[in-house]
Order: structure tokens, then C-alpha cells, then sequence
């Protein structure tokens, strides 16, 4: 089974970079480099045990009767290829739900609840009225197989019309407010300080800000967005998203995501092979960070008065977070007229 072959057989199969490794016992560090590209040369080793994840038992019993049949005549076998399967529900109806970060189980609750997330159906269209366009630049279709939380795929993503901004996390959407004021204030004056220390030091990374969309796990699951994320390795700039994990995420929070970004995107992140994950809290002035690579897993806590280092780049850069509290000073106390 070649690279390309895994990376579609963990897709399809919706596994990801964190299963993989549990069941094969190869690092999840390892998994993420060859997934990603990252590790040019695998160990043979290394790929026939994530290959023996990915086959199924039938497939398993081939390839030993291949090897034996090798082994014992000098004639090569080649099992036969999987054929593929489909499937067709019917359209399914809008419904509110609420996501149970602990149990990955979704719940519904009564409707007009502050707790109530609306999933609905993203390809809906009135009678008589052309679909709309989609995040892929085509034309929406009119109906939408019947799908529950968690089985949602980057299909369901890039057919949902270019306005409906939104998360995937784990086959799962949620609905992204358009942030506050303050929120991207704080994002514009980051990024200036981020973009300001990396190109100090010779760019060996690069900022990127939201909205730009991340393929976290190299699966067909899961598409986020961090709000300002660093990556120091190759990417492929003409793609439409970001595959694998960013060296470092920061996400800004705002009343309707403090929960996704403080619980489910830090396991996440974690998981994904994030080496460091920043938490800007605007209501606190705090800022929370993780260094993800230590096992210590505990954040450390900053004001907006602090310079924060920044973990991977080994001492090099930091972050005067006075610059941004100073900003936001001189916009609360300036009086602006017409």
C-alpha cells in the first residue's frame, strides 16, 4: 500500500492520526510526519504496522496467503481490489443540538435555550429557487443525505454556501458568530507582533490568520480555523486549505466559543501534534498558554501587561502583550466624532 493509498484508506475509514497511533503502538509524532509528508523515507517496518490498521480482516488473510504463496512458489499475488459501496437517505429536517464535549455524544435541548447550537440542514433551498453557490465554487445540490453529528465529511464542508462560516471538528459543524470588536482588535494587533518576531529571525516560521481553513488531522472529519497559527515547515501554497498540525495555534475567545476553544480544540490540538496552543482571554485580560510537547500539561497564566515567550522558538521570540493591553487603552479612552 503506497502513502497515497493510507491517506485515503484513513479517510475513508474516518480514522485519525491519534487512533492509528493507539492501535499500532507507533508514536503519534511518527504518524503525523508520515502522514503529512514530513518523513520522506518511512520505515518499512514503520508503514506495514499502520498498514495493518488500515486492512480490514479479509484483506489480512490475503495478504498472509500472498506471502505464503510467495514464499513457498516464487509467484507473486495481488488481492483483489475493495469495491466501493454507497448509500442513499432521505433529506433530513433542521433540529438544534448541543454538543457534549465530554462525551463526544450530541443531546438536543429545548429550543431557544442560550445553550442551543442550530445544525439544520446546510443544503435546504425554497422551491423554485436555484441552490446557492458552495465553498468549493459549485452549485449546492438540492437535498441533503440524512446524517447525524459526527458523520458529517469535508463534503458536507465545502458544499455549505460560501456565507455560513463554521467549524468541522470530528464530523461535527459549529456555527461560527462574526467575532466582536475587541475580538479582532486584539487578532490585528497580534498579528502585527507575531509577523514583527518571526521576520526577526530570518522567517524561519510563518503567521497565518483566520479565516484560513486547516485540515487538523489529515482526515476527512475534522476543518478548523484558528484565529492566528504558525507553521515552520513546508506547506503547499496553492492549496485551499492547510494539511496536518500548525507548530502553534492562538484562539481569541468570545462568549459563543469559549468552551469549543478552551476544552474540545485544546484536546484537539493536542492530539493533532500542536506544539503550542495560546488562549487569549479578552473578559479576564489573561492569557493562557500550553506548551503541548511538555507532559506536564499545565498552562501557564499572563496578564496583558506581560511579555509571554513564545515556547518553540527555543527563547529567541516573545511577545509584548503591553503593545495590544496599550492599543486597546487608547481606542477605549479616545472620543471619536464625524
Amino acid at each position: 500500500m503506497t502513502l497515497e493509498e493510507m491517506k485515503n484508506k484513513k479517510t475513508e475509514l474516518g480514522l485519525t492520526n491519534e487512533m492509528i497511533s493507539q492501535s499500532s503502538g507507533i508514536p503519534l509524532s511518527t504518524i503525523q510526519k508520515i502522514m503529512s509528508g514530513a518523513t520522506k523515507a518511512p520505515r518499512r517496518v514503520t508503514l506495514e504496522a499502520i498498514e495493518t490498521v488500515l486492512l480490514t480482516e479479509e484483506q489480512k488473510k490475503e495478504r498472509s496467503v500472498a506471502r505464503s504463496v510467495s514464499k513457498n512458489s516464487g509467484f507473486s499475488y495481488e488481492p483483489p481490489k475493495e469495491r466501493p459501496t454507497y448509500a442513499v437517505r432521505e433529506a433530513m429536517p433542521n433540529y438544534n443540538t448541543l454538543h457534549n464535549l465530554e462525551s463526544d455524544t450530541p443531546y438536543a435541548v429545548e429550543i431557544g435555550s442560550p445553550h442551543a447550537v442550530e445544525i439544520g440542514n446546510p443544503y435546504a433551498v425554497e422551491d423554485n429557487k436555484p441552490s446557492t453557490i458552495n465553498k468549493s465554487g459549485a452549485h449546492a445540490p438540492q437535498t441533503q443525505t440524512e446524517k447525524k453529528n459526527g458523520e458529517y465529511t469535508l463534503d458536507d464542508y465545502y458544499a455549505l454556501p460560501d456565507e455560513r462560516r463554521v467549524e468541522l471538528i470530528d464530523g461535527v459543524f459549529y456555527d461560527m458568530a462574526a467575532p466582536a470588536v475587541i475580538h479582532q482588535k486584539i487578532l490585528g494587533e497580534l498579528f502585527v507582533l507575531f509577523r514583527e518576531c518571526t521576520a526577526a529571525h530570518d522567517g524561519e516560521c510563518e503567521v497565518f490568520v483566520a479565516p484560513c481553513d486547516v485540515r487538523l488531522d489529515c482526515d476527512n472529519k475534522t476543518m478548523v480555523q484558528p484565529d492566528i497559527f504558525l507553521i515552520c515547515h513546508p506547506y503547499d501554497l496553492g492549496a485551499n486549505a492547510l494539511d496536518g498540525a500548525p507548530d502553534l495555534t492562538l484562539e481569541i475567545l468570545s462568549p459563543t466559543t469559549r468552551a469549543k476553544d478552551m476544552l474540545l480544540k485544546l484536546h484537539k490540538y493536542q492530539s493533532a501534534g500542536v506544539k503550542e496552543y495560546w488562549i487569549v482571554d479578552p473578559d479576564h485580560s489573561t492569557v493562557l498558554v500550553y506548551d503541548l510537547r511538555s507532559d506536564d500539561f499545565y498552562p501557564e497564566k499572563y496578564d496583558f501587561d506581560s511579555v509571554i515567550p513564545i515556547h518553540i522558538s527555543d527563547g529567541k521570540c516573545s511577545i509584548d502583550f503591553s503593545r495590544v493591553n496599550r492599543a486597546l487603552a487608547r481606542v477605549r479612552s479616545a472620543s471619536f466624532t464625524i
